[in-house]
């Protein structure tokens, strides 16, 4: 299972104002960014289902020229829910009581279906009075084209043509594309590894495409360059280990924890071994004493 609201969380976290100046560039107009907090995570109860909700992402920012704040509340929706506006709504109902602060609220709607264009507000309505109208700035990725956000050199940008709109024969170019644009932006390694690494989770390339964009990786003489096939590789080692842990949890039911981690540890030399010994195998103790053999 794919926990997208980690995976969004840590993203936009690394780069806030860069994700701020790509979508919503006036508010850098009017928001001190050095003064930049996270909360802490919140939770709220929904006393009418018992279920717990958890916010996804709160930021305190200063006002340009005030010594007074105001909050930026991020959520991502990876999947498709009734009335959501309404759910919005009371977060920043819960929020504005707690904080007694200005909240500006963002959604970012990462699912792949449906595409019609989302709702971004909650309106309270009587046949003679408007109670109620609440807005937030509501980002549909699905009704985005990827190919608008070619030219921007920016690392939000890099990760999310991922989960743009685009077809299905574009999905190498799409790749290609996110991998030549985070090569020019001179990322230090680790913010390279998270940036790969989500452009790698939201578009897996299967076998033939994977083939398709080595051919594009040749013909563009991409291959010289050290960090591109460094991203590639690590790419290429990733699928190797998702498809050897499917093979054992096929072949044994579960594997744990423990061992899901020291096969993910594994060098590139040692998931090709495993891939041969698998075959060997006649238990998860066969497993556990090959992997500890490798040390």
């Amino acid at each position: 299972m794919i926990d997208h609201d980690r995976l969004f969380k840590e993203l936009i976290q690394t780069f806030f104002w860069e994700f701020i100046e790509l979508f919503l560039p006036e508010v850098l107009e009017y928001v001190k960014t050095d003064s930049l907090i996270f909360l802490p995570e919140e939770i709220f109860t929904d006393v009418t289902s018992g279920d717990k909700r958890k916010i996804d992402l709160l930021a305190q920012v200063k006002w340009q020229g005030q010594d007074s704040y105001f909050l930026i509340h991020l959520e991502n929706q990876a999947y498709n829910q009734k009335e959501f506006e309404r759910r919005m709504f009371h977060y920043f109902a819960r929020l504005d009581a707690k904080y007694l602060l200005p909240i500006f609220p963002i959604v970012i709607f990462s699912y792949d279906e449906p595409k019609r264009p989302e709702k971004s507000q909650y309106i309270v309505n009587f046949p003679h009075r408007k109670i109620l109208e609440f807005n937030y700035f509501a980002l549909q990725l699905n009704n985005l084209n990827w190919r608008n956000f070619l030219n921007q050199p920016n690392p939000v940008a890099a990760a999310l043509m991922a989960k743009m709109e685009f077809k299905p024969e574009e999905r190498v170019r799409v790749k290609l594309e996110c991998l030549r644009m985070l090569v020019t932006l001179r990322l230090n390694p680790a913010k390279i590894e998270l940036i790969s690494g989500f452009i790698d989770t939201y578009l897996r390339l299967n076998t033939t495409e994977e083939e398709q964009l080595d051919t594009e990786l040749k013909q563009a003489n991409l291959v010289e360059d050290e960090k591109i096939m460094e991203i590639v590789t690590s790419w290429m080692e990733k699928g190797e280990q998702k498809i050897i842990k499917r093979q054992l949890k096929r072949r044994f039911n579960n594997i744990s924890p423990t061992l899901e981690s020291r096969i993910n540890s594994l060098s590139s030399e040692q998931i090709e071994n495993l891939s041969d010994a698998i075959f060997d195998f006649q238990s998860l103790e066969d497993l556990t004493n090959w992997l500890e053999q490798q040390n």
